[in-house]
């Protein structure tokens, strides 16, 4: 048995790794901003529910000491909080960029920065970075999250290096789309919220709607597939640093990862770009 902090738990891969973790006897600490979200997690005896807002270092600090003073000690540690900007980067509010970063890199880096000093008295421990496709290849209209989830990736990767010489494993759980989860509610909030593009971006924008209404069509993945992932990730006792999480991005990681980079431009432009020609 092992005992787990997760955050962004509320919803999504957060909420299927806490309900997945507690379903196979692991004692689960779910944080999330909102606890009043925890309806689905009310009621089992090994999970915790427990507020944490990435963006506030006090609250991180009070929720590892809560899982502390319940179970002892904390294992693993499943960075999962995230959200997503949508839009052309020029009409994108540098504050609302910050934001992004906040949630989706520094808080991540604040979590981990706090459980640091109780993973390193144990000479061991698991962090589990939630990334992105996103984190691998460039999107249009998502640059600011495409910016942090690559950001997240090289400070997963750097710091695996760094604390494997403290008996800590960093591993990274790269999902695409998935057809549960409030990430695209989020997402269509923020667009719905960020100012107008400029009209000179009017059919490029249409066109690219046109292609992620095709992806999004064609998803097949759960949460609770993810999930099984992060589940894997936390408990397989590697030290493999990635994995990917749904069978739709593979093409793509494939792609980035084995393809030469004027074969690889070639396919994300024949697919992202349908109305530009050179």
């Amino acid at each position: 048995m092992s005992n787990i902090l997760i955050t962004g738990a509320s919803s999504g891969f957060g909420l299927e790794s806490a309900k997945l973790f507690a379903a196979k006897g692991h004692n689960v600490v779910a944080t999330m901003r909102n606890t009043a979200a925890a309806t689905e997690l009310d009621g089992l005896p090994n999970v915790i529910v427990t507020h944490l807002d990435v963006q506030d270092p006090e609250s991180i600090q009070t929720a590892l000491n809560t899982a502390i003073d319940r179970f002892g000690h904390i294992d693993a540690v499943v960075n999962n909080a995230g959200f997503s900007l949508w839009g052309v980067f020029e009409s994108l509010p540098r504050k609302k960029i910050q934001e992004q970063f906040d949630v989706n890199v520094f808080g991540v880096m604040d979590v981990t920065r706090a459980v640091l000093p109780h993973f390193r008295g144990r000479r061991k421990g698991v962090i589990v970075n939630v990334s992105s496709g996103a984190g691998v290849f460039g999107l249009p209209m998502i640059s600011a999250y495409n910016a942090s989830k690559f950001a997240l990736e090289g400070f997963s990767e750097s710091l695996s290096y760094e604390l494997l010489s403290q008996g800590i494993v960093v591993k990274i759980v790269e999902p695409g789309g998935v057809l549960d989860t409030k990430f695209s509610e989020r997402l269509a909030q923020e667009a719905a919220e960020a100012p107008a593009a400029p009209e000179d971006y009017a059919e490029f924008v249409a066109g690219t709607e046109q292609v992620f209404a095709g992806l999004r069509a064609n998803r097949l993945a759960t949460s609770a597939d993810v999930a099984n992932v992060i589940f894997d990730a936390v408990t397989d006792g590697t030290t493999r640093l990635r994995y990917v999480a749904t069978e739709d991005i593979k093409p793509l990681v494939d792609a980035r990862r084995s393809s030469s980079e004027a074969e690889y431009m070639q396919i994300m432009r024949e697919k992202f770009m349908p109305l530009i020609t050179e």
